[in-house]
């Protein structure tokens, strides 16, 4: 384990990188990714926003969020990857279109230069409509 000097979070790796102070607002957030990764995050900011225009943006997990009603979709940036949390797609629409994709219950790990905003936007739909019914999900 490896302990931040200067926010003393512990990490499993040495030297994680990470955010050590408290992350208000999702401008906030992109605007600590490095810059490369800027312009990708701030294309899925605006494909979710387009998605879904009611929802509010917050920081919920430390990870930008789109919440209404409840948490809609949060997403993350990573060394190699951005993560997105819909929640658990198991019986959603999306089986064949996530094939392949690097995927666990409730997440897809989007590579860099492999960002599909076009499934973004439609998961984003989905989940409004999962909301919508009332179930959450599906």
């Amino acid at each position: 384990m490896w302990q931040c000097p200067k926010c003393s979070r512990r990490f499993k790796h040495n030297e994680q990188s990470h955010f050590c102070g408290k992350i208000e607002t999702i401008d906030q957030y992109i605007r600590e990714q490095n810059e490369d990764v800027q312009p990708r995050l701030t294309a899925i900011r605006e494909t979710i926003r387009s998605a879904a225009p009611y929802a509010k943006e917050k920081i919920s997990w430390q990870m930008p969020t789109f919440w209404q009603n409840e948490n809609l979709i949060h997403f993350a940036a990573f060394k190699n990857h951005v993560g997105i949390y819909p929640g658990d797609l198991t019986d959603s629409p999306f089986a064949e279109r996530i094939a392949g994709l690097n995927t666990s219950k409730g997440t897809i790990r989007f590579a860099y230069d492999k960002i599909d905003l076009a499934l973004i936007s439609d998961i984003t739909k989905w989940r409004i409509e999962c909301v919508k019914k009332g179930s959450g999900y599906g």
